[in-house]
């Protein structure tokens, strides 16, 4: 299968990796033939105790990606927002959530500033949980849920 673009970002925390996370990162792999996946560290995440550290962070999308993807991703730390999609210039495309849409929309102000080629953004609807409410890592955080979106009693 042809993929549309050669090189695609993605972003987050990617605490308490779940569902939500694998579809974010399905879509990049869908389009792009290079994913580059940036993960906050700990101290851009903040000093949350309740947040895993950013080496925990990347050691399980690399556990979760090696088995699926191979060789065609690099996982980055990030220490902003943004992190090299504002500097580099061989990114054509950036996955996001509905809910960090506007992050995408930032990156390529600074893109367009800095006269580097805007970013194609697609935009995925959050992952919904038994509930009908998006999975989230606080949500599994604070018991309500597991990494699948399944209620817990």
């Amino acid at each position: 299968m042809v993929k549309k673009y050669k090189k695609v970002a993605v972003g987050g925390t990617f605490d308490k990796f779940h569902k939500g996370h694998k579809r974010l990162l399905e879509e990049a792999f869908i389009h792009g033939e290079e994913v580059i996946i940036g993960v906050t560290s700990t101290s851009f995440a903040g000093k949350n105790a309740k947040i895993d550290s950013c080496n925990t962070r990347m050691s399980n999308l690399h556990e979760f990606l090696e088995t699926r993807y191979h060789h065609n991703f690099h996982v980055v730390r990030l220490e902003d927002s943004y992190g090299p999609t504002i500097s580099e210039k061989e990114y054509d495309a950036i996955v996001v959530s509905k809910e960090t849409e506007q992050g995408a929309i930032t990156i390529n102000n600074i893109r367009n500033e800095r006269k580097l080629p805007l970013l194609d953004i697609l935009v995925i609807e959050m992952v919904s949980a038994e509930d009908g409410r998006p999975i989230s890592s606080t949500r599994i955080r604070k018991g309500e849920i597991d990494i699948m979106g399944n209620l817990i009693d």
